[in-house]
């Protein structure tokens, strides 16, 4: 049986009363482009819902995004001349004489955005990269100019305006508009920091930089001041290391992502510190003495060191000024070197560790209380002494030898051992035991007279006898035999008559003198 034509008409094919009214192209913004095509331009005019081409002369345009009714982004192919811009959609194509002009001349490129992606609300910084950029009169998100900074013929600073979906960016000179480069609008929020430790570092760069946060996780660029971290890593959506960059002063550090750019948080540029001198320059390898170290720029010094090993303590006086408790070392010389926040500096050779002083003799081993005597000590690490004790009484003087020698004059005492010491830069010796001896005392002579012929002995008691070392008659010294340290028997030598003093020497000195008598015999 035979089909009736109505029959194969589809159901939605009845009939209309209104039919659609066909695209009208009213203007295009810009109105010339690149011979080589790829400038983003704006088409306004009325009935684009459903647009399917819109032609530059035969050639369709690309990447056509329908804003609305009115409004259409499309990106010109390659030609030459002028052509006529159409919008064809399904109720037909429009056929007003509104031209786009092709110029041969060498316009604009852009070849990237950074970051090419922000916040619906607008005010993200974006860089623009490309060439011929000089002389730029416009910098457009879509049909929306914003304002911008020509940094160079090659780069553009804007900021993005609010919007949605996808904008083609555009930079327009007096030579022509750009390649369109797409910006995607994302619904995210605006990160936030709120913290960078440390939050000061040299001035020279290359600190790494902790910063905490909120809203972190898509971060594409993270500025210190003006000028990009030389690396980060996004950690978390709240934790961002980032390595700083060369610089100076105060400077507000910045994340950006596409959800915009967070409030910055204070970056301090600290300058690297000098250290110029240290008093005293050497100290005992036990540590534990202070040290004063001279320089500048110390403020904010976070470590001290004497060769490898740290100091005890340390104070930062001023920005001139550390005292530092030096700490235990093997004996040599070593720098030291400060750390603070701007670096480091080291003064080479600058200190030394001293071995303690070591005695091992005194000799004599005794004197007397009066003192004066010299005596002898033995031992090592003895050349850098500062002084010589007895007991806590000073030497009345001394001489370093060597570093195993010394000669000192004994102070006066009182009866009895005392611990003998010496003291260095490198500490105070082990004691050796020295006497202080009272000198002998005679207090009878028995017999007070004899014969000035040889051959009598004379008797003397008292005390302090017992390391007598001579007994004189006068000037002249005779033979003695000790008996005790009360008693002791001294052979008499022939002499003139007369009265001679007799006297004891011993370490502790000489007796008061006990008067004997020589008298001659009748008849002579």
């Amino acid at each position: 049986m035979a089909v009736k034509p109505s029959e194969n008409l589809p159901s939605d094919s009845a009939p209309r009363s209104l039919a659609a009214a066909p695209p009208a192209v009213l203007a295009v913004s810009p109105t010339s482009g690149s011979a080589g095509g790829g400038t983003g331009v704006t088409v306004t005019g009325t009935g684009f819902t459903g647009a399917t081409a819109v032609r530059f002369g035969a050639t369709q345009g690309t990447a056509v995004t329908v804003a609305s009714d009115t409004q259409i982004s499309v990106v010109s192919p390659p030609d030459t001349g002028t052509v006529q811009v159409t919008v064809t959609t399904p109720a037909g194509t429009s056929n007003q004489f509104v031209t786009f002009g092709y110029t041969t001349t060498s316009g604009p490129v852009l070849t990237a955005l950074s970051p090419n992606a922000g916040s619906a609300a607008g005010g993200t910084a974006v860089t623009l990269s490309g060439a011929e950029f000089t002389g730029a009169t416009a910098v457009r998100f879509g049909a929306v100019s914003v304002p911008f900074t020509l940094t160079s013929s090659t780069q553009i600073a804007a900021t993005a305006p609010a919007g949605s979906g996808t904008a083609q960016v555009t930079v327009t000179t007096p030579v022509g508009t750009s390649n369109a480069a797409p910006y995607t609008y994302i619904s995210v929020a605006v990160p936030v920091l709120s913290s960078a430790s440390p939050n000061s570092g040299s001035t020279a760069g290359g600190t790494t930089v902790t910063l905490t946060g909120t809203g972190l996780a898509n971060a594409g660029v993270v500025r210190f001041g003006g000028t990009a971290a030389t690396s980060f890593h996004v950690v978390s959506d709240t934790l961002i290391t980032a390595v700083a960059p060369a610089g100076s002063g105060t400077v507000q550090v910045t994340v950006t992502t596409p959800g915009g750019t967070s409030n910055g948080v204070s970056y301090t540029y600290a300058v690297t510190p000098t250290l110029t001198a240290v008093n005293p320059n050497q100290g005992p390898t036990s540590g534990g003495n202070t040290v004063t170290l001279t320089g500048i720029n110390l403020t904010g010094t976070t470590a001290v060191a004497f060769g490898t090993t740290p100091a005890a303590s340390f104070t930062v006086v001023s920005p001139t000024q550390i005292t530092a408790v030096a700490p235990a070392a093997v004996a040599g010389v070593v720098g030291i070197t400060v750390t603070a926040l701007g670096g480091t500096s080291t003064l080479p050779n600058a200190y030394f560790f001293v071995n303690a002083p070591v005695l091992t003799a005194v000799a004599p081993l005794s004197g007397p209380l009066s003192g004066g005597n010299s005596v002898t000590l033995f031992g090592s690490s003895l050349v850098e002494a500062t002084a010589v004790r007895f007991g806590s009484t000073a030497a009345t003087s001394f001489t370093v030898v060597s570093d195993t020698q010394i000669t000192a004059v004994v102070p006066a005492g009182v009866a009895g051992s005392v611990q003998v010491t010496v003291c260095t830069v490198g500490g105070t010796s082990n004691p050796v035991t020295y006497t202080f001896l009272t000198h002998p005392v005679i207090t009878t002579l028995a017999p007070t007279q004899g014969p000035t012929s040889s051959g009598s002995t004379l008797t003397l008691t008292g005390a302090n006898f017992s390391q007598v070392t001579a007994v004189f008659l006068g000037t002249q010294p005779v033979s003695f035999t000790l008996v005790s340290d009360t008693h002791l028997v001294a052979d008499v030598p022939a002499g003139a008559a007369g009265p001679v003093d007799v006297t004891v020497v011993g370490p502790g000195g000489t007796s008061a003198p006990q008067t004997y008598t020589r008298v001659s015999s009748p008849g002579i």
